[in-house]
């Protein structure tokens, strides 16, 4: 094997000031998708302060969600076997073997449990403010691809969710992780979600009157998780009970999201 047909990859997980890319990637993701959404309240005339608690919202129902599914869908067997490790899953630190602590941040976030933690923060937010739920839920669909971008860059400069073995040209050689030539998976996902937010945002000003319909976000639903399914198969397996099982934990957990999707997709060609 000539690693010089690969891409070796092997950045500093640190970007500036002791702030890591993953973090970094985290922020410009969520910051992106509240100037896009404030904009979306503005342009549809919704009350300025109606859109103030919606990122306290997104921001901690994707977070709670996304470290909760991760430990609870991937890793029950450590997080849920001791009181511990049971605080490791809600506080962002690891218990050293000598009875001591260090501060590790959130090590695992899962995209469906943030999906999950997303949607019930915004049923929280409609209950609060009386905004329509779909049009909610719309508008935060238009935005979401931007941020899962950012996620999975951040994911690519960690060196972390890989792919398989492979000799495609544009393989690339995590040296984190071994000498081997590997799918970028998060790459992929990352330029599909990018792309998905050009589809949307086309689609919203060709046809406005939908935000409220409940298309955009079983759009956004449709898409991302019908992507998930088959990316999974480049990707290598992120735990070890998922090496004998015919659909991995990521393809099982996308296809309710999949069905909830075109179901929205289908509900809004009755509404006028």
């Amino acid at each position: 094997m000539n690693i010089l047909n690969y891409i070796v990859w092997n950045p500093d997980l640190t970007a500036f000031a002791g702030i890591r890319w993953y973090s970094l990637c985290w922020l410009i993701g969520l910051a992106a998708a509240y100037i896009i959404v404030k904009m979306l309240y503005k342009q549809q005339k919704i009350k300025e302060e109606l859109f103030e608690p919606l990122f306290f919202y997104c921001f901690i129902g994707i977070l709670a969600g996304a470290r909760l599914g991760h430990c609870l869908f991937y890793q029950p067997d450590y997080f849920l076997t001791s009181v511990p490790h049971f605080i490791e899953m809600i506080v962002p630190i690891h218990f050293l073997p000598d009875g001591g602590w260090k501060f590790t941040g959130y090590e695992g976030l899962a995209s469906h449990g943030g999906t999950l933690g997303l949607m019930l923060a915004l049923w929280l937010y409609v209950k609060r403010t009386g905004v329509k739920l779909w049009t909610v839920l719309d508008n935060i669909a238009i935005a979401t691809p931007v941020t899962a971008c950012f996620i999975r860059l951040g994911n690519l400069m960690n060196s972390e969710i890989i792919g398989k073995i492979t000799d495609v040209p544009w393989a690339f050689i995590f040296e984190r992780v071994d000498s081997m030539p590997r799918h970028p998976g998060q790459l992929y996902e990352a330029i599909a979600y990018a792309v998905l937010f050009f589809i949307g945002w086309a689609l919203y000003r060709k046809h406005p009157e939908k935000v409220g319909t409940g298309f955009f976000f079983g759009l956004c639903l449709a898409y991302i998780f019908t992507f998930r399914f088959f990316i999974e198969y480049t990707k290598d397996i992120q735990e070890a009970f998922e090496a004998d099982m015919i659909l991995n934990m990521g393809q099982l957990l996308s296809i309710p999201f999949i069905v909830l999707g075109a179901v929205c997709m289908a509900r809004s060609r009755k509404i006028k």
